[in-house]
């Protein structure tokens, strides 16, 4: 993929096999970081494969070597102070705010307001996942329903070196074990797809070759489900997790989460601690790449 690529680039592409949605994240120049103009564009795209009825199961998957890195916390395209339509809750608009009004407003909407309505859409979902998931890479593959990972995948969320307590869709303690949770916030350490596999936060470990090929093999057979019985099946299961907490919980760590923004803003020099890309690979091992590696 040339470097050539501008904003105008749509950062989300659409296509349908059959009854399979497929939604690719686009922005393989930044590992697939995350800013409100590709968020906006996903919320475009599960709404189009809600809308069709030739649709019976949706896949996310991301162009390149990585599924995504993260919000987008340094590239060129980054949009955070721009406004955007809402879709996800009724909070204002962010764009001419200042301080936590701003911030609470706008991830209240692009992050855990968008997350929770996508988890909701009533057909199954299919994260097929390579390379790196980072931070907010996490919230969009755990808002699907399965995840298939690719052999070099790797998920991580290396936040709580911001001194932020993990993403704002803080499903930690739901997908994985609350001690195992532990480990994966207080390290920062990658949890490579093997180890995911083992501790339940993902259903199937594939040769990275076969990933696409297996991915759409088990939706394909998804889709030979009953439509109404999928969405309802699916349903339950998001009901039962929300009765055991989840809903709830997310509430109160998307407050600790901007607690941690605004202590860091009065204490630091910006309310991300004062890291950026550069150093959080840094410290994770990794090689600064900049503007390639700008998500977190």
């Amino acid at each position: 993929m040339s470097a050539a690529r501008t904003a105008s680039t749509a950062p989300v592409r659409y296509e349908r096999l059959g009854p399979v949605a497929v939604v690719t994240m686009d922005r393989p120049d930044y590992r697939n970081a995350q800013n409100s103009a590709m968020t906006y564009a996903l919320d475009r795209a599960f709404y189009r494969a809600a809308d069709d009825d030739e649709v019976k199961v949706v896949v996310l998957a991301g162009a390149g070597k990585h599924f995504s890195a993260g919000h987008d916390i340094g590239t060129p395209e980054r949009d955070a102070h721009l406004p955007f339509e809402r879709k996800a809750g009724l909070w204002w608009d962010h764009s001419d705010k200042r301080g936590a009004e701003s911030r609470f407003a706008r991830e209240s909407e692009v992050y855990l307001g968008m997350c929770r309505r996508w988890r909701e859409l009533p057909k199954p979902m299919v994260a097929s996942v390579q390379g790196a998931c980072i931070a907010g890479g996490l919230m969009l593959a755990w808002v699907c329903d399965l995840i298939v990972a690719a052999e070099d995948a790797f998920f991580a969320d290396p936040v709580v070196r911001m001194g932020i307590p993990g993403v704002e869709y803080f499903a930690h303690p739901w997908v994985m074990p609350p001690r195992i949770a532990k480990e994966f916030l207080f390290t920062g350490d990658r949890m490579d797809a093997r180890r995911a596999y083992e501790v339940g936060m993902v259903n199937r470990v594939v040769p990275t070759g076969e990933l696409t090929g297996r991915t759409m093999e088990l939706a394909s057979r998804i889709a030979e489900m009953p439509r109404m019985g999928l969405a309802l099946t699916k349903r339950a299961v998001n009901q039962a997790e929300d009765l055991q907490g989840l809903h709830t919980g997310m509430d109160s760590v998307f407050g600790l989460h901007h607690l941690a923004h605004a202590h860091n803003a009065e204490t630091a020099p910006d309310a991300l601690g004062g890291m950026d890309i550069a150093s959080m690979l840094r410290h994770s091992g990794g090689r600064p790449a900049y503007p390639r590696e700008a998500g977190a």
